[in-house]
């Protein structure tokens, strides 16, 4: 079994492999240049093409990091604040309006526990799924294998190890769900602040001519 096998199945390969070294070389190459652009359409351009696939109005904010780029793969939507990070071996999907705070991690990989392995940069892949209209807080980090539901909020600071269901809030280290997303926060939207009657449906209908 290749090392492109072993990582599609999620089997252990070694990431200095000679031909995976020069492929991600290249690829980090065009992020570098891609980091170093000003902004403007040149550049939206060129981050959209950077991934695997980018659905309307992508927006990320530089600098970011990635692996490949091209193995993740964006709704439409979608924001990513000041340094994300993608270790994408693997394949990572984000859904449609995904917010990610600043310093998310989102990583596929992960190393073998046995230190003779690791002396010899034996690791894993494993998907990562992002459902529709996840918020992710600021310094959050996605572990391999992880599938986070619609919906769902997860904290800053966070460590997901586990899938997290959709249309709940889940924080911590390792992270949980703390509870579901409902009537409350129609009304309460930030530690006790309040909305005023009234003010919830006004507000859809104020920008209602946001794509969603």
């Amino acid at each position: 079994m290749d090392w492109k096998e072993a990582l599609a199945e999620g089997k252990l390969y070694c990431c200095r492999e000679p031909e995976l070294q020069e492929l991600q070389a290249e690829r980090m190459t065009q992020l570098h240049e891609l980091n170093q652009m000003p902004p403007g359409a040149r550049r939206a351009e060129r981050v959209r093409a950077f991934f695997g696939g980018a659905g309307e109005d992508l927006y990320i904010e530089l600098p970011f990091r990635a692996n490949w780029g091209c193995n993740t793969y964006w709704g439409r939507g979608c924001y990513a604040n000041f340094n994300l990070t993608l270790v994408d071996d693997g394949k990572i999907t984000i859904g449609d309006n995904a917010l990610l705070a600043p310093n998310v991690v989102i990583t596929t990989t992960g190393h073998a526990v046995d230190p003779a392995l690791r002396r010899r940069y034996i690791q894993f892949s494993l998907p990562v799924t992002i459902g529709d209209n996840v918020w992710i807080g600021a310094n959050a980090v996605i572990l391999p294998g992880v599938t986070i539901g619609d919906n769902a909020v997860i904290g800053a600071g966070s460590v997901v190890s586990r899938d997290v269901p959709p249309n709940v809030v889940a924080v911590g280290s390792p992270c949980r769900v703390l509870r579901e997303i409902g009537d409350r926060d129609r009304e309460t939207y930030f530690r006790g602040r309040t909305l005023a009657p009234g003010e919830y449906g006004d507000l859809l209908s104020r920008y209602e001519s946001v794509p969603v």
